[in-house]
């Protein structure tokens, strides 16, 4: 064994050279006493007594005593012990590494979404309630204006009921209301009742016969969208993006010269020109959407949108949908 090896040897169980050149001193010799053994070595009898010391602690050796020689111990016995101690010591620190890996996971995961929002600009709600309850949170922290499109047709009373503070709330405080309901709200006595309370106190509320999708802008710095249009439970998305806003305002304002106040009456059909409920109508069959889909996003009842689609047909002159999609189209009117 080269004195390399043996100083690495040293090295892996935590002792220096000496207690190893020792250790082979007390296999090669077994007779030697410590004087000789200080003698052969060139080193002080203390300190070979203290590397026979530590190789008995580590179970390299067994000391009887009373000026007997040490005994060697086969080394793998010997190593043994120290091994399986080691082997503990290394499992601890592995499961105290991998305790620290998951630690570390979790939190760069919620690092890395803190991250995503904040880059993103985006907030993510999760059911109905939460969405209700910033909602209110984001209308009563208003300063200037809140901009909304509210499709769905007619609200409930408890909709309506819930509403009425907070607006009424908002305009006392000088904050400027838009609101854009669908066309067939002026079908719902509640809910036109309600659209004119908010004008009297200077809110402004006008109709469309279709809606994009259920928005609430905020301020122009943030704005309120549903996660899926199609499903509310979903939850919805707040946004604070400054270049997505902007766009949201745009689209609001498009919409709105388009819309009529809510104090004009309607235009009544003729059959030159389709009222703007009946185009809208029309492009969303022409879409390919179902009767019942069309019903939902004008807010109307499926009686009334098959109804409607009845007295297109026939100032059309069409014996069919198919034929009054033709027509429809000729006509200009989609």
């Amino acid at each position: 064994m080269t004195a390399g090896t043996d100083t690495s040897l040293a090295s892996l169980i935590g002792q220096d050279e000496l207690c190893v050149v020792v250790y082979r001193m007390v296999i090669s010799e077994p007779q030697w006493s410590v004087a000789r053994i200080s003698e052969e070595l060139g080193v002080t009898e203390v300190r070979v007594r203290e590397s026979l010391d530590l190789l008995a602690e580590l179970s390299m050796l067994h000391v009887p005593g009373d000026g007997v020689s040490p005994l060697p111990v086969h080394p793998e016995v010997g190593f043994s012990a120290y091994i399986h101690r080691r082997e503990a010591e290394i499992r601890m620190q592995q499961l105290e590494l991998a305790a620290v890996r998951a630690a570390t996971a979790e939190l760069a995961a919620t690092y890395a979404a803190h991250q995503a929002s904040r880059s993103s600009g985006l907030e993510r709600l999760q059911g109905v309630h939460e969405v209700r309850a910033r909602l209110t949170e984001m209308s009563r922290r208003a300063k200037e204006e809140l901009l909304a499109f509210m499709p769905g047709g007619a609200l409930s009373q408890a909709a309506l009921h819930a509403s009425r503070p907070l607006d009424e709330q908002s305009l006392a405080a000088g904050v400027k209301l838009r609101t854009v309901y669908l066309e067939s709200v002026r079908n719902d006595r509640p809910t036109t009742e309600y659209a004119r309370w908010l004008s009297e106190l200077g809110g402004e509320v006008r109709t469309a016969p279709s809606l994009p999708l259920r928005m609430l802008v905020v301020d122009r710095t943030s704005a309120v969208l549903p996660i899926d249009p199609e499903n509310s439970q979903v939850g919805a998305a707040v946004i604070h993006s400054a270049g997505v806003v902007a766009a949201l305002v745009a689209l609001f304002d498009m919409v709105w010269e388009r819309a009529v106040p809510l104090a004009e009456s309607r235009q009544p059909p003729n059959a030159e020109t389709p009222t703007p409920q009946e185009m809208a109508l029309l492009d969303l069959l022409a879409q390919g959407h179902t009767d019942e889909v069309a019903a939902r996003k004008l807010g109307l009842s499926l009686r009334t949108v098959r109804r409607m689609m009845a007295s297109v047909s026939a100032r059309l002159g069409a014996r069919s949908r198919f034929e009054a999609g033709l027509l429809a189209s000729r006509s200009g009117w989609i």
